[in-house]
């Protein structure tokens, strides 16, 4: 007999749904047998085992996103959980009861909610808006008449923030400007950070045996989230270390530029500059990635030192002129 397919979101809704519906909370094997989403693979022959395994997997994701299971062993043996009942105590799990919002309040936490696609969404951002949603009330203040979104377009984003909430190590290809070659690393995440329009991953590098920030758009392969745990104290201040560490590298070296005013070369870079007497001074963490930025503003912004970053942006102009121009030279 073949097991009716049920989707693992719904599998998992279901158990929630028990799981609040219960004072004294379920067996492990009430569960089994009357929860959709096990019921049908139990009646279909599926091994015990199996399903205990997939349910004990279930439990753990549960908790992953913030919802509390709770455990119930024998008082007179807590270590015996061969009858242990489960349940989601609802005072852990509801919003305290003094706890009000206005119809203004609530469109915006909507909003917020919508901003962050799921791929970039943490899993207490993701514990907070089903909370909000739980209250079941909607909210008739309309803030306005479109939800912006913010996306984690690179694909190393998903895995690593996978490792950094269940603290197991990552392992990832990395690919240096200048270098022929990737290098392998093997990295605690501690963190991502978005700083000047990039995601960054913080974590302390096991092979260079100190912390360390990679740019997510360099790494080159698939990231590979590994068995190997860590203390989960150690994510704690983790993105305000990283922050400074990217900001203290910005202080340290600057540019200065002219820009042509009235410009986008202008208006952009002119929020993160201070003046110059010969133009503008605008600190930068990676000489490469600035590179590309001032190259593609074309005419309207020059570099005047360091002659590094200037060789670095003529190198790109020329590439694309070349790119652009025949064989004879000519357009």
């Amino acid at each position: 007999m073949t097991a009716v397919r049920i989707p693992a979101e719904e599998r998992l809704t279901n158990l929630v749904v028990a799981l609040m519906a219960t004072e004294i909370g379920l067996t492990k094997q009430q569960i089994l047998d009357n929860v959709s989403g096990y019921r049908q693979r139990a009646e279909a022959g599926v091994k015990s085992d199996a399903l205990e395994k997939m349910f004990e997997r279930d439990k753990d994701e549960l908790r992953a996103l913030g919802i509390p299971v709770e455990t119930i062993g024998d008082p007179t043996d807590p270590q015996d959980l061969r009858e242990a009942r489960y349940r989601i105590p609802l005072a852990e799990y509801d919003l305290p009861a003094d706890i009000e919002f206005t119809a203004a309040e609530l469109a915006v936490l909507r909003l917020a909610g919508s901003v962050w696609s799921t791929e970039s969404v943490s899993t207490d951002a993701q514990s907070g808006v089903r909370k909000i949603r739980a209250l079941g009330i909607d909210g008739e203040e309309q803030i306005i008449g479109f939800a912006p979104r913010i996306t984690a377009r690179d694909a190393a984003f998903p895995a690593l923030q996978a490792g950094i909430e269940r603290c197991r190590v990552v392992v990832f290809d990395y690919l240096k400007p200048g270098d022929a070659a990737p290098t392998r690393r093997r990295i605690r995440p501690l963190a991502l950070v978005d700083y000047e329009a990039r995601w960054h991953v913080y974590g302390y590098d096991l092979d260079a045996e100190s912390d360390r920030t990679f740019l997510l758009s360099r790494i080159v392969s698939d990231v590979k989230v590994t068995g190997q745990t860590f203390d989960s104290a150690l994510r704690d201040g983790a993105a305000e270390r990283a922050v400074a560490g990217l900001t203290a590298v910005a202080v340290s070296q600057r540019a200065l530029l002219e820009v042509t005013p009235g410009t986008e070369a202008a208006l952009r870079l002119g929020r993160r500059a201070t003046p110059a007497k010969q133009g503008i001074h605008v600190p930068y963490v990676d000489r490469h990635i600035f590179a590309d930025e001032l190259a593609s503003y074309g005419p309207e912004v020059r570099v005047v030192e360091p002659e590094e970053l200037r060789a670095a942006v003529v190198e790109r102009l020329q590439a694309i002129l070349d790119r652009h121009t025949g064989e004879g030279g000519a357009p």
